[in-house]
């Protein structure tokens, strides 16, 4: 579980409803303390104090964000600088401009947005594992948030490709931080109904096809609790031999082919 008293932090916070905050909401519920990481004042004010606001302003007070954009090494390197007694990090950060490399095509000739789209979503992860690990004495574990990759998916385009370059990142870094006593996992969540992913090109027609794909029912916004407490459970000392694995929570649409059949279906 959780190591009451360790630090745990929670990279890519964008509002209550992201994945970050219900894997931070967990996190504290057994006992760690969470530091999330929004990309600037900017994006803080825009989405997460507009988000509070409606809620409760004070709790906003007291939460222990910090700033970092992940593409710029120094602020990564200060982000770690200032923190000690880690026990794990979640990488919940990804990025592709929905213009240019997700929709109805994929080719494209936004190479720059392709170098800060891989940059963001995939490469960062080295850099943040890089400067975690002499933040955790005794080993630690660090999840990564991805998508199945293994297959193509309309509208995912090159973000799609970005997670399989990730997921393949998982392997290395775990081969590499196991000296370190440092586990490095993913998890591959089914669609689930945060901004961000609401904003890809053709969230609602994957929603539709993991009702109808998945053995387990699926729900986009309930599923959250459910992917968090897989995040947590690799966090935590229960999983001390799991390094170098994507772990999908996706009701089992992976792993089966095709569409249910109506005598396959739940009914409940």
């Amino acid at each position: 579980m959780i190591e009451k008293g360790k630090n745990y932090l929670v990279m890519g916070l964008l509002n209550r409803d992201s994945i970050a905050w219900k894997v931070g909401e967990l996190i504290e519920e057994l006992g760690g303390h969470v530091i999330y990481t929004v990309l600037n004042e900017r994006m803080k004010k825009i989405f997460l104090d507009r988000d509070f606001k409606k809620v409760d302003p004070e709790k906003l007070e007291k939460l222990d964000i910090r700033f970092c954009d992940v593409t710029i090494e120094e602020e990564v390197k200060d982000l770690f600088d200032s923190i000690d007694n880690l026990g794990g990090v979640v990488h919940s950060i990804a990025y592709a401009d929905p213009k240019t490399l997700l929709g109805a095509e994929i080719h494209t000739n936004d190479f720059e947005g392709l170098k800060n789209s891989y940059h963001i979503s995939c490469a960062s992860l080295s850099t943040v594992v890089q400067y975690a690990q002499p933040k955790m004495e005794g080993g630690g574990s660090v999840v990564a948030m991805t998508f199945q990759s293994d297959i193509a998916f309309p509208g995912y385009n090159w973000m799609g490709v970005n997670k399989a370059a990730l997921e393949a990142l998982t392997r290395a870094l775990a081969r590499r931080q196991g000296k370190n006593l440092i586990r490095v996992n993913a998890v591959s969540a089914g669609p689930v109904a945060t901004m961000a992913g609401t904003k890809i090109p053709g969230f609602a027609q994957l929603a539709e096809l993991w009702e109808t794909s998945s053995p387990l029912p699926w729900d986009p916004v309930a599923a959250k609790e459910d992917v968090a407490g897989t995040v947590v459970y690799l966090l935590g000392q229960y999983s001390k031999m799991i390094s170098g694995q994507t772990i999908f929570v996706d009701g089992g649409a992976s792993s089966v082919g095709g569409f249910l059949l109506d005598y396959e279906k739940f009914e409940g």
